[in-house]
């Protein structure tokens, strides 16, 4: 295979490996990293000896990210306040991603499910990411992995029922979550409290993930009355200079907060019953870092 061929070979699936790697590390930037050391591999590797490069790449990446994740508990890295996932963006207008985006799009993308694979044990989000993201048989993830097919249905099963207890058991219209966001920013910018009051589902949460590196609630905010005023209070106290537009971020309509031409902040709604349930806020700068250029 020729250097040209092989490279051909990793671009056609390099949208395939970014699904698995962001998945399984809610982080852009290490994501990008795991498929650029899954390149140096591949390059490395004797092609003539690989039958199957999709299956070859993926168990690459997958095993990469897996010694990542294994790497960042043994540091014990602490993290400042609630975590949230890196945001994914991949469009800023209205039109719907192209196909190979959609890889990144699904619901096992959401930050409601990020959030919930972020407590399972490396090698448990492994396999549902490869079996519920991907539906990967489980003899082939038994391969990938090089584990005992008995051991990959045992992790999976333990890893739905995990993810099943704690994610939205919800669906809906995408049209109408980009209208109730808009209303909701049209609220929240002019301080209206009794308009956000409509907008909020009593039991709503307000997640907030700064990393401790800028002002942001340190602890999730509960109820309607206690996240209505803080954002009637706080968000038309925004700096001059403040622009808004709206993008495709995990799977659903955002917000991108611009302050001149440095991103501020992103939010995204959850939404249930014409009722907004989770306010996601991500300021941590070094999550945003990567949207600057958009």
């Amino acid at each position: 295979m020729s250097a040209d061929t092989a490279t051909d070979v990793f671009e056609e699936h390099r949208h395939l490996l970014m699904g698995v790697a962001y998945r399984m590390l809610g982080r852009v930037a290490d994501a990008e990293d795991v498929v650029q050391d899954a390149w140096l591999r591949w390059s490395g590797v004797d092609r003539a000896e690989v039958r199957e490069p999709a299956a070859y790449l993926v168990r690459i990446t997958t095993r990469l990210a897996i010694d990542r994740l294994h790497q960042v508990r043994t540091r014990g890295e602490a993290y400042v306040g609630p975590w949230l996932p890196e945001p994914y963006v991949t469009e800023s207008g209205d039109t719907a991603p192209d196909a190979a985006d959609r890889v990144l799009l699904d619901d096992s993308v959401s930050f409601a499910v990020l959030v919930v694979l972020e407590s399972l044990s490396p090698l448990e989000r492994a396999v549902f990411v490869l079996r519920e993201a991907f539906g990967y048989p489980y003899a082939e993830i038994a391969s990938l992995l090089d584990r005992g097919e008995a051991a990959v249905r045992q992790l999976a099963g333990r890893a739905r029922r995990h993810v099943d207890e704690r994610r939205p058991r919800y669906e809906v219209d995408p049209a109408q979550r980009r209208e109730l966001t808009e209303r909701f920013l049209a609220a929240a910018s002019e301080g209206d409290l009794d308009g956000l009051m409509a907008l909020l589902a009593p039991d709503v949460r307000l997640v907030g993930d700064s990393g401790g590196k800028v002002k942001t609630p340190v602890r999730i905010v509960h109820t309607a009355d206690k996240v209505g005023r803080f954002l009637a209070a706080t968000v038309p106290q925004a700096p001059a200079g403040m622009s808004y537009r709206f993008v495709e971020a995990n799977g659903g309509p955002a917000v991108l907060v611009m302050h001149g031409d440095q991103p501020d902040n992103l939010f995204q709604l959850e939404i249930a019953d014409g009722r907004v349930t989770t306010v996601y806020i991500v300021r941590n700068p070094d999550k945003l870092r990567h949207l600057t250029a958009r």
